[in-house]
């Protein structure tokens, strides 16, 4: 088991993270997720991430995502924005996901891996205005004033 996962009964309980990586515009990384890997979410518009590995500390696993996703590194301290408790949805039945979601820099542009279709890069301003945007990241989005 490369995530981290805990059955208690007829549930599961995961821990991912993920980051709101910013450039040095102040924009923000999206990548669009590929719908033949998230077949019952389609092609939508996410923040980089997924779940930890048990005994890895969580940043240590948030770099790792972000390393394996887009070859981008984190270059500041990740601070943590908001903690979801996302239970009962169609993608995880059975499964309770605690999803932490960062604030971060990076610079570059990322190579992105078979998870992702493609990346855009959009000023704070117009992130809520994404269509297709991911409907947890619309939460955080809702829930946390970001400057």
């Amino acid at each position: 088991m490369n995530c981290m996962e805990i059955k208690t009964q007829d549930r599961y309980l995961e821990v991912g993270v993920k980051v709101i990586l910013k450039n040095e515009k102040d924009e923000v990384l999206l990548l669009r997720r590929n719908p033949k890997k998230y077949p019952e979410i389609g092609p939508t518009w996410d923040i980089v991430g997924g779940r930890i590995e048990i005994g890895i500390p969580l940043i240590e696993n948030l770099k790792r995502e972000v390393k394996e996703e887009t070859g981008l590194e984190i270059i500041d301290e990740p601070k943590l924005l908001y903690a979801q408790d996302i239970r009962g949805i169609e993608r995880f039945p059975g499964r309770h996901v605690v999803r932490l979601t960062y604030i971060s820099s990076t610079f570059g542009e990322p190579v992105i891996d078979e998870e992702s279709l493609e990346y855009q890069w959009v000023p704070f301003s117009k992130l809520k205005n994404i269509d297709q945007l991911d409907r947890f990241l619309k939460e955080v989005l809702e829930k946390v004033k970001l400057e």
